[in-house]
């Protein structure tokens, strides 16, 4: 059976970390995605991966969704996915979540996952944090969203950014509970990590 997973990419820093995210469900068996990018999101794409960053994208995605197409699929319920992620998730995306603001198709399907309560996992993007972005998390986690900021993972001794970028990117994956997924790798307890 196909799982159908949205993946949203906003215009916050780490257009690195949706790229991962698409490659790791581009090699999964039975994973059908839905790229939807954000006019931010595709100057960010630009900025940080280079003039095909967006066409990089776009070629791991079964299916790419105009942000303008307010009508596509990804706009309704009666579409049946298994979740959705923003990688990464900028706070004026936030805020429109957060808000209920379906002013484009990524804050509509994010809005539909959370109305349908389908999984949405959004990797906030943002520091510092003041007041106005706590509540917008704190908004959004009520409504049933998961806020998985990408925390470097230096307890797992990664050695480079890639494996940094890798293991953000899994852990925020393993949040979606795909069976097509291998598990992320776990943390195997200090008396372990020592020997």
């Amino acid at each position: 059976m196909t799982s159908r997973v949205v993946i949203g990419m906003s215009g916050a820093s780490g257009a690195c970390l949706g790229l991962r995210v698409l490659e790791i469900l581009s090699q999964a068996a039975g994973i059908e995605t839905h790229l939807v990018v954000s006019k931010a999101g595709r100057q960010t794409l630009r900025h940080e991966l280079g003039a095909h960053g967006l066409a990089r994208a776009e070629a791991l995605a079964t299916v790419v969704h105009p942000v303008g197409a307010i009508g596509d699929t990804i706009a309704s319920g009666s579409f049946a996915t298994h979740g959705m992620i923003v990688a990464p998730c900028s706070i004026r995306t936030l805020s429109a979540i957060s808000c209920c603001l379906s002013d484009n198709l990524l804050t509509r399907a994010a809005d539909v996952h959370l109305k349908e309560r389908r999984l949405l996992v959004l990797m906030v993007r943002e520091s510092p944090l003041h007041l106005g972005h706590l509540r917008a998390m704190a908004a959004v986690t009520e409504m049933g969203a998961i806020v998985a900021p990408p925390a470097l993972p230096f307890y797992q001794g990664p050695q480079t950014l890639e494996a940094m970028v890798d293991q953000m990117a899994r852990r925020a994956l393993a949040l979606l509970q795909l069976d097509a997924l291998p598990p992320a790798a776990s943390w195997p307890g200090l008396a372990s990590a020592a020997t």
